[in-house]
């Protein structure tokens, strides 16, 4: 744990809420994206984040820093995502997505596409661009849970390796292969568009 790290983690055990108000401020958004992957309700991912905060203002104390202070709020998201996935699994309607993902308000499409919009882009590479997108998060939608959260940590929250092994628990080695396969089902429904930005690139 750095010596910055140490003192936030300090600052949050004895109440300070400025420190918390920054914690929340840095990662609340993300947290609401991947707990999005989970389940389906906007109101139940609130719910899930909101209990999330209330785990990290109790269990501080037993913050060990054998992780990242980042990576153990977010093992405490995905447990409590996954216990509210099964939960309400059992009515058809939380499986269904009430809004696409919200790509636009992440780091960026990583491995997928330039992170931002290039100002100077051609109108049918920008079209291209907004319509990979959307298409990414129609087809993250489709994927298994587990490869689901391996990719979105990896190439749209920029995260490396070892802090998806961190906060989800598993093995580099399972991480590693969870990606492989994930990437290649996207990549294979992707295929038009990226081809398609690919021309609009070259003809702008």
């Amino acid at each position: 744990m750095s010596l910055e790290e140490s003192a936030l983690v300090d600052a949050l055990r004895r109440g300070n809420e400025d420190a918390f108000a920054r914690l929340v401020d840095e990662h609340h958004a993300s947290l609401r994206r991947v707990a999005r992957l989970y389940v389906g309700s906007t109101a139940i991912v609130d719910e899930i984040v909101q209990d999330t905060w209330l785990g990290v203002i109790r269990g501080i104390w037993a913050f060990e820093g054998r992780s990242s202070l980042k990576t153990w709020i977010f093992r405490i998201l995905v447990n409590r995502a996954r216990t509210r996935a099964v939960r309400e699994s059992r009515d058809a309607r939380s499986q269904r997505p009430e809004e696409p993902f919200p790509i636009s308000d992440a780091s960026g499409l990583g491995h997928w596409a330039q992170p931002s919009p290039d100002p100077d882009a051609s109108p049918e590479q920008a079209l291209l661009t907004k319509e990979l997108r959307e298409r990414l998060g129609t087809v993250i939608d489709t994927l298994p849970p587990t490869m689901k959260i391996v990719l979105w940590l990896r190439d749209v929250e920029g995260w490396s390796s070892d802090d998806v092994c961190n906060a989800l628990a598993i093995q580099e080695t399972n991480q590693r292969v969870l990606l492989h396969r994930a990437r290649s089902r996207a990549r294979a429904a992707l295929e038009p568009y990226l081809e398609g930005a690919r021309g609009a690139a070259r003809r702008g």
